[in-house]
């Protein structure tokens, strides 16, 4: 059963109690991502992400590390463009002390300026390693391109002359914007003690400050951007992305519906038609990222060098075959069923379970059971479906970016 309540400080919680079950997860929500952050400040929510494991006014960042392992717990954190969330899970029995690990953290980290410094260069080296591999950096340099002059065009990781900005005095004062009570959710999934967890989470948080002060306004970009970047890597990368569904949109499953049949198994056209017909890439798909107020869909293709324009015109076809005949229905009744599957497999796992309570009630402000979800996905009609093909399929809303060794014109390319 899934619950959500108000501590007296007016934290959310929802909780989904598994009396089952043998352990507990807990994720704490920041309503913070990259898409807060003003271009001095590119990179803080990441950075403040990692700082939270290096020292508390009682743990050192080894006793923290020492202290989990100690009772068989395992703590994590991510920073996403609208989000940071850091989750613990721990058996049952251990959960309470898992909590006050996660609670000293969150609360009571010193953000020394020597470990901040430190800090810096690990997440340079983190920043080397995604440029180093160029079909995870070219979705970042296309979600930029598609999305820029917005507030999430920004890279999570930021910059280097941004994170040589950042210091002691820039977290606290980010921390004291966007660390309070109103802009946190916290979620739990499994076998836990809840009034006692309640009382911890109300001891622990009721000292944080209030309320957000400010909230930016999300703009939704126009237009379309090309970007061709020269590196020394054995195949060309082309990456092509448009605005998509928004988290709330009432075609967000129809989106997951077409993307699976256009990019996202397999069995996809992409997949089929340039790696098993043509031979022309080991990998293409397409995919999707839904935000508050929009979302981006994009193809990806890792070709040899000078298959480009084979390639290129290869989805463009096949885009262009979805936008006029759409999805059969047969079609979309076996796709519906694959995505029921595969959502109702992640309800095996805790951590997933806690991931869709704790982003959805933060930033849509509700949760949703299984019940709802997968009504959902079966109340996609064929108009809906029409609707998106037509969208996604419309080549020329199209931007690109490519990586290459040799110089590619991608929108020469792209102007078929």
């Amino acid at each position: 059963m899934i619950t959500s309540d108000r501590l007296p400080c007016g934290i959310q919680v929802v909780c989904e109690e598994i009396r089952d079950a043998q352990a507990a997860c807990i994720g704490i929500w920041i309503g913070a991502g990259s898409s807060r952050e003003t271009p001095d400040q590119a990179g803080i929510s990441h950075l403040i992400e990692h700082m939270l494991f290096k020292g508390t006014e009682k743990r050192s960042a080894k006793e923290i590390a020492g202290d989990t392992d100690h009772i068989g717990a395992s703590v994590n954190a991510f920073t996403g463009k609208e989000a940071t969330c850091y989750h613990m899970k721990a058996l049952t029995e251990k959960f309470p002390e898992a909590v006050e690990i996660l609670l000293d953290m969150l609360c009571c980290s010193v953000f020394d300026p020597k470990e901040i410094r430190k800090e810096r260069g690990v997440i340079l080296e983190e920043m080397q390693m995604i440029q180093d591999t160029p079909d995870d950096h070219i979705i970042d340099l296309l979600t930029g391109t598609v999305l820029k002059d917005t507030n999430l065009a920004s890279s999570i990781i930021g910059t280097k002359t941004s994170l040589q900005k950042i210091g002691r005095d820039q977290i606290l004062e980010y921390i004291g914007h966007y660390y309070t009570r109103d802009n946190i959710v916290i979620s739990v999934v499994g076998n836990f003690e809840r009034s006692r967890l309640f009382d911890q989470l109300e001891e622990a948080l009721s000292s944080l400050p209030a309320a957000l002060r400010d909230s930016p306004e999300a703009r939704i970009p126009e237009g379309h951007r090309f970007l061709a970047k020269r590196k020394d890597v054995g195949q060309t990368h082309l990456a092509i992305g448009r605005t998509g569904v928004s988290l709330d949109s009432k075609l967000y499953y129809a989106q997951a519906i077409v993307n699976d049949v256009l990019g996202g198994s397999m069995s996809s056209r992409l997949f089929q038609n340039i790696r098993e017909e043509r031979g022309l890439a080991y990998t293409v798909y397409s995919a999707g990222s839904s935000y508050l107020r929009t979302g981006l869909f994009f193809i990806y293709a890792g070709v040899g060098l000078g298959k480009e324009s084979e390639t290129m015109e290869a989805i463009s076809n096949e885009l262009k075959m979805l936008k006029e005949k759409g999805l059969d229905p047969a079609e979309t009744a076996v796709v519906k069923q694959r995505l029921k599957s595969g959502y109702i497999f992640s309800l095996e796992s805790m951590n997933s379970r806690m991931y869709r309570l704790g982003k959805n009630m933060l930033l849509l402000g509700r949760y949703f059971t299984p019940e709802e979800v997968m009504g959902e996905i079966d109340a996609v009609t064929q108009d809906e479906i029409l609707e998106v093909c037509r969208q996604i399929g419309d080549f020329s809303a199209y931007s690109g970016v490519s990586i290459s060794r040799e110089k590619v014109d991608i929108k020469k390319l792209m102007s078929i």
